[in-house]
């Protein structure tokens, strides 16, 4: 059964509607309604709060990673292990084909239902999940492939075993090794970009983000019990930290917003899909085209830029 956000109730009397229309055989009503139920859509879609984006991004339907895949790649194989410790569920890697183009894709997964939850640690990824998705991309490099990495995690995994193991080191890691990795990169933020466990796969030529996705530092949950202790201001919190795609725009910190459909990834899986599949071919073809030295310098340009800032002085003072 599909799952229904607070502003989409609206929604879900339409669709119930529909439903008994259709049972009913009232082709008339289906008609009517039908129309109601786009209008509506786009009443909704079109004024989005802040809050509402992140809801969104959270949204239990939403495709993750290995929706993607499935989706976009053929000939898919998996890559397990990090060769240190263990294989970690909550990163996948796959080399294949998407369209035509030989490429790997490394992404985080959040998995659904209890069990695969457990087993994917909600998308939190451990210190070797981050070390076998280096160790792949390094694989990538060497024989000249494009990477598409696919970004939807709360986070790093914060635990005792994660942090004995080098959690922050791992993510440093892939943070240098990204920078200066050889191989032309693409890094899309799907859903949740959940601070250091975001930019450990962050790191790459052009980095996107999804109509209906965030990028934080904090959760907004966070940020409240921080800044207010108060877990009420969480609506508060999300529109001050500027996590959406639009305000992360202005500021330079991403490249671009992928169109993902109006009504959203969760009730458009394959235009989703599509939308993922023609941003990574349309931005593999334009690096191929610039040298490696010329790709290299405006990485490199791109990641310092991040945090700078200019001082401007009031008239007259």
């Amino acid at each position: 059964m599909a799952t229904y956000l607070p502003f989409e109730e609206k929604l879900k009397e339409i669709e119930n509607e529909i439903a008994a229309a259709k049972v009913r055989g009232d082709t008339d009503a289906i008609i009517i309604l039908e129309k109601d139920l786009e209008k509506e859509l786009s009443k909704i879609y079109k004024n989005l709060s802040d809050f509402q984006k992140l809801q969104l991004a959270r949204h239990p339907d939403r495709p993750y990673a290995l929706d993607y895949i499935r989706f976009l790649m053929r000939d898919a194989v998996e890559i397990h292990g990090d060769r240190t410790f263990r294989d970690d569920p909550a990163i996948i890697c796959y080399l294949g084909y998407i369209g035509d183009e030989k490429c790997l894709v490394i992404g985080e997964q959040k998995g659904r239902g209890t069990k695969n939850k457990l087993k994917r640690n909600f998308g939190m990824p451990n210190p070797e999940g981050y070390r076998k998705a280096l160790r792949t991309a390094k694989i990538a490099e060497k024989f000249g492939l494009p990477i598409l990495m696919l970004i939807d995690t709360p986070g790093a995994y914060p635990g005792l075993g994660a942090e004995e193991r080098g959690q922050s080191e791992a993510i440093a890691r892939n943070l240098l090794e990204l920078s200066r990795l050889d191989t032309i990169t693409v890094s899309i933020v799907i859903g949740e970009g959940g601070s250091g466990g975001a930019l450990a796969i962050g790191v790459a030529d052009r980095l996107a983000m999804m109509r209906y996705s965030i990028f934080s530092v904090i959760s907004p949950e966070g940020c409240a019990a921080i800044l207010w202790n108060d877990p009420s201001k969480v609506e508060q919190a999300t529109k001050a930290l500027k996590i959406t795609p639009d305000e992360l725009l202005k500021m330079e910190l991403i490249d671009d917003i992928i169109d993902e459909p109006m009504i959203g990834a969760h009730r458009d899986k394959e235009g989703a899909a599509q939308a993922v599949r023609d941003y990574f071919l349309s931005q593999v073809e334009a690096l191929r085209g610039l040298d490696r030295d010329e790709r290299m310098r405006q990485r490199y340009e791109r990641m310092m830029s991040f945090g700078a800032f200019e001082e401007k002085s009031e008239e007259g003072s």
